[in-house]
């Protein structure tokens, strides 16, 4: 795979792991000294993870949360760098100790070199993922 994937590519393996829960196989699609920015992250996350090994730790975290998510209506646009792509998609996320459903918009710009994400700058809507994460169960 390295070498070989295209930044679409890339990009659309890495959409298609997180909804598929592939958690423990992710950070294998970044750079070791890969650098993900979330600029729109709450003060009690994360808004930058340096390394593939802060990225394996925040994917295992992720793992252990009750969170699904599904990506749906997911564009990838090319740029004129061809190491650059800008990805927008949705989410259908549900926490699944509640049974809450939502919905999040996001965008990620991307540069993937030799088949690996060397940067990102992730645009999630944190707060609707807290606001999700913080409701009581669902009385249905």
């Amino acid at each position: 795979m390295p070498g070989s994937a295209s930044p679409r590519d890339v990009i659309e393996r890495l959409i298609q792991g997180i909804s598929q829960a592939r958690w423990q196989e992710l950070d294998e699609l970044y750079a070791e000294d890969a650098v993900v920015e979330y600029p729109f992250a709450l003060p009690s996350g994360p808004a930058r993870l340096a390394g593939r090994s802060a990225i394996r730790r925040y994917f295992a975290a992720v793992a252990r949360l009750p969170l699904e998510l599904k990506a749906h209506n997911v564009v990838v646009h090319e740029t004129d760098d061809p190491e650059v792509v800008i990805a927008e998609y949705d989410y259908d996320g549900l926490i699944t100790t509640t049974g809450r459903s939502f919905q999040v918009a996001n965008i990620q710009v991307s540069r993937v070199s030799d088949g690996r994400i060397v940067t990102s700058r992730d645009y999630h809507n944190h707060p609707v993922l807290a606001d999700a994460a913080a409701e009581r169960p669902s009385s249905s």
